[in-house]
């Protein structure tokens, strides 16, 4: 791959691709030359700015970049990362607060080994560890949380892009490598990667994964538009479009009957998919702005989705077809992003709020409770829960990865 090549997707992946591409120039100043040099040799600088970044929030992303094999003259990094943080800093978000509630919590912080690892999603393991895919530095980390002790295993193709975690009957890690175009598993007793390549060069991006009861992985890619699905004990890759274009399916999730849902973050929409056909069934939400873009399950099969872009905790039941929503307490700029339930209770995080939260909602009394996330948090793109019904997350800016112990 060019260097320009990895450039442009590594900055379409890092960089929050909310801003139109603008006719704007640089401002004058120290480290301009390098910027124009490094971030818009392939892209326009505008286009991949998003809302700005905090001084530790630019080391990182330009750390991310070495990760994947930009290189930086040394002795421009730092006017560099002075340029980027005068010019472009975080521009204002809504405070993240703490709501009472009767929920007690620990919440603990581990920074993850290496730096601009960019951790995207947590793995809760059956043996009690907690996984994460190092997206930018092409590893899946373990953390055993009772000894703090932290391990990366390489990964087979270069620059993969790790992605979504799932975990097998036999203990071995499965991810997407989203910028690899593949589906990876992982022997952790070995170390040993087998690759299985999409068949259809359209399908480039490989993102969230889940197994269904008899052993078939599932799998979103999101700006392929598409639907996949593995069989582990033949290798055989099976792929359908969403109806919708550009419907961009992301998480994803397996009934306790079998039935894989999809939430289409790029429209109002959630989908099923058929487990023997892979027809496509789609369930259209009440507001046209919805934009879901992951979902959890309660016990009785009722999909709960974080609205991305409206600030929303949503809920829909598939028997019905009827949604309800909340606003999150954050606000509509909260941008609630990774979700799971833990004993019919909902989990989620709001990524978009200083400091990011945890927040917990009762579906029974509809009360929200949330905390702060020591450290900031920034970002939660995705969570999970230990076997002993705690909540896991990965913060993709700040480097770390994060267990929420609830007081049983």
């Amino acid at each position: 791959m060019s260097k320009k090549s990895l450039a442009s997707l590594i900055f379409a992946g890092v960089l929050c691709p909310v801003l139109p591409a603008q006719s704007q120039s640089l401002p004058d100043g120290p480290g301009k030359e390098t910027v124009a040099a490094y971030c818009e040799s392939c892209h326009t600088f505008f286009s991949r700015v998003g809302s700005g970044y905090t001084p530790e929030g630019w080391r990182t992303v330009i750390r991310m970049m070495a990760n994947h094999g930009v290189v930086v003259p040394p002795d421009q990094l730092a006017v560099m990362t002075d340029y980027l943080t005068k010019y472009f800093p975080e521009k204002s978000k809504p405070a993240g607060v703490a709501t009472p509630g009767p929920a007690k919590v620990a919440i603990k912080v581990w920074p993850v080994p290496t730096p601009g690892s960019r951790p995207h999603d947590p793995l809760a393991t059956k043996d009690g560890a907690i996984w994460y895919s190092g997206q930018m530095a092409n590893v899946l980390g373990r953390l055993d949380p009772k000894t703090g002790q932290f391990k990366e295993y390489p990964l087979k193709t270069a620059h993969s892009g790790p992605h979504g975690l799932v975990e097998d009957k036999d203990g071995n890690i499965w991810y997407t490598g989203n910028t690899g175009a593949l589906i990876g598993k992982l022997d952790p007793k070995t170390g040993a990667v087998t690759e299985y390549k999409m068949p259809d060069p359209a399908a480039k991006d490989p993102h969230s994964l889940v197994f269904d009861q008899s052993g078939i992985l599932w799998f979103t890619l999101q700006n392929s538009n598409m639907i996949g699905r593995l069989d582990p004990k033949t290798s055989e890759v099976k792929l359908v479009t969403a109806p919708t274009p550009k419907s961009r399916p992301y998480g994803i999730q397996v009934n306790s009957k079998g039935v894989p849902f999809t939430v289409l973050f790029g429209t109002n929409k959630v989908a099923s998919i058929d487990p023997k056909t892979m027809a496509i069934k789609e369930y259209t939400l009440p507001d046209a702005g919805a934009r879901p873009r992951r979902l959890a399950l309660t016990s009785d099969d009722v999909i709960w989705y974080t609205d991305n872009v409206r600030g929303y905790l949503g809920r829909l039941d598939p028997a019905t077809g009827q949604a309800k929503e909340w606003l999150s307490p954050g606000g509509p700029q909260s941008e609630p992003y990774g979700i799971s339930v833990i004993k019919d209770i909902v989990w989620y995080s709001e990524s978009g709020t200083t400091p990011n939260t945890v927040v917990r909602f009762d579906p029974k009394t509809e009360k929200f409770q949330t905390w702060v996330i020591p450290g900031g948090g920034n970002i939660v793109r995705n969570t999970d829960v230990t076997r002993d019904g705690n909540f896991v997350l990965a913060n993709s800016l700040v480097n770390a990865v994060t267990l929420v112990e609830i007081d049983k």
